[in-house]
């Protein structure tokens, strides 16, 4: 039983450590509620159990949900821990769940918290919020200052929820003076934002990218497209535009998913003159966590998970392979790119080739920015650490090679529950466990990732560029992808999470 500021809460005893499932840290969205910022959670008389998962964002059922309700009552928080009952004050992790900003939950069985909170002796948390149209739908021009920051209404979720936990966690045994926000993915994305965000400030003290260094955000011009083609999909007026709080939540979801494949990009935050004033990392990382401890990273073939359900890109040959770059860099660079990226792996097939130059474009390169531009600012009192995961699954015959995802895995201590990414449980991946899981505990305890079962790990500087290549064994690189990371260099840092 914990008291929270809402009331009291049941939960179960499972797997060695507590956990409270489907808690609120804010109240119904749908309605008058929709598109404004978290109302907060009413209070309630009693005690709630918190044996089940909320409700998940509004989203279409894929891969990313799970079978649990989908409503826009979706404020929802959960909490695994050793011992709530404990005066102990342990390192807080807070996860943001991946699916770009569009989808996603933090029910994910690979973000089961019970393993990590045994074996670091940390409360470990998850949260839902809103997503896609539901969370960045900018009506400022439309509604005015009510709806001022109705385009970043997801980001202002992920306030709501730490807010929670610096008022909350002490009842769950947490430290609401050490509290690490990390995500893999749209997570990485979101952890990305909340280091510029000016609600955010202070309310975390760590932060961890995974594979998901956001650096861009909407220009009030792109949002507004955005908005204007929801509109006339639905038939409305812009003069008329709070009609949009009466759509049906599939009506409008369809209505977004129609307007973002004619826009070709989707409902993401957006500089609104209030959360963001400029873009978060461009030109200059955001001074306000300038001294915040950051964890960043990637996988080497980020793509091989999207790009790799296309069994033709396993036959092309070198002709093939050319043609499918030129959809993402320069034609007049790709022959350039396929003698660099073979130069640094010259047994690899023509797909690996373009998993690793398509990942250097869509993930690597604006990872290597986040690290450069946080030195830039001011040097070593910027502590960031860089890594990549090098190793490579089993599954499909090897096929996908260190895919997005591969991380999840490793640093939550859950292989057993991914045979999909990682095949079954070895000495290989025992080891992958015991270098990540302990990295990213290090970390969230005293904001260094170093422990005993790594090599020496130091905090990055655009001198020597160290990166931990998380492998089986872990090694230590310095600027190990050099020739790579300055072919790469001429292009701009890709727009968004597209």
């Amino acid at each position: 039983m914990v008291e929270t500021t809402e009331g009291r809460y049941r939960g179960r005893r499972e797997n060695g450590v507590e956990v409270f499932r489907g808690m609120r840290y804010g109240a119904d969205t749908s309605g008058a509620g929709r598109f404004l910022p978290p109302p907060p959670p009413e209070r309630f008389a009693g005690v709630r159990d918190a044996f089940e998962f909320g409700d998940q964002a509004p989203q279409p059922r894929t891969i990313l949900t799970t079978p649990g309700p989908i409503s826009e009552d979706c404020l929802r928080v959960n909490v695994w821990t050793p011992e709530a009952s404990s005066a102990r004050r342990r390192p807080v992790m807070l996860w943001f769940h991946g699916g770009g900003f569009e989808a996603g939950t933090g029910a994910s069985g690979l973000y089961d918290g019970s393993n990590m909170a045994r074996r670091g002796d940390v409360v470990i948390v998850t949260v839902n919020h809103r997503l896609n149209v539901f969370g960045f739908c900018d009506l400022s021009q439309q509604l005015g200052a009510e709806f001022g920051q109705s385009g970043n209404v997801g980001y202002l979720d992920l306030v709501a929820a730490m807010k929670w936990v610096r008022t909350n966690i002490a009842a769950f045994g947490g430290d609401p003076d050490n509290v690490t926000i990390y995500g893999q993915s749209g997570g990485g994305r979101k952890v990305s934002v909340c280091f510029a965000g000016e609600e955010a400030n202070g309310l975390f003290h760590k932060g961890i990218v995974q594979s998901g260094s956001h650096l861009r955000i909407h220009t009030p011009d792109q949002a507004r497209a955005l908005t204007d083609g929801l509109l006339r999909a639905l038939d409305i007026a812009p003069a008329d535009a709070r009609r949009l709080q009466q759509v049906p939540m599939d009506a409008l979801g369809k209505a977004q998913r129609q307007v973002i494949g004619a826009a070709g990009y989707r409902f993401e935050p957006v500089i609104d003159g209030f959360s963001f004033k400029a873009h978060p990392w461009i030109p200059d990382a955001p001074r306000r966590s300038a001294r915040v401890p950051l964890m960043l990273g990637t996988t080497q073939t980020e793509l091989s998970n999207q790009l790799g359900r296309d069994p033709a890109i396993f036959a092309m040959d070198e002709a093939g392979l050319k043609a499918r770059l030129a959809r993402i860099i320069p034609p007049a660079a790709v022959a350039e790119a396929v003698q660099v990226f073979k130069a640094s792996t010259p047994s690899g097939s023509t797909a690996e080739i373009f998993f690793k130059i398509a990942s250097w474009r869509a993930y690597i390169t604006n990872a290597t920015m986040m690290a450069e531009l946080r030195h830039a600012m001011n040097g070593a009192a910027n502590p960031t650490w860089v890594y990549q995961v090098t190793w490579r699954s089993p599954v499909q015959d090897g096929r996908r090679f260190s895919e997005h995802t591969i991380d999840l895995p490793f640093m939550f201590d859950n292989v057993a529950k991914a045979p999909h990414l990682t095949g079954p449980e070895t000495d290989e991946t025992r080891a992958m466990t015991e270098a990540m899981a302990n990295a990213w505990l290090a970390f969230a305890r005293d904001g260094d990732p170093n422990h005993p079962g790594l090599p020496d790990w130091p905090a990055y500087d655009v001198a020597s560029r160290p990166v931990m290549m998380f492998d089986a064994p872990p090694t230590l690189a310095n600027d190990p992808f050099r020739e790579e990371r300055l072919f790469m260099a001429r292009f701009p840092a890709v727009r968004g999470g597209s």
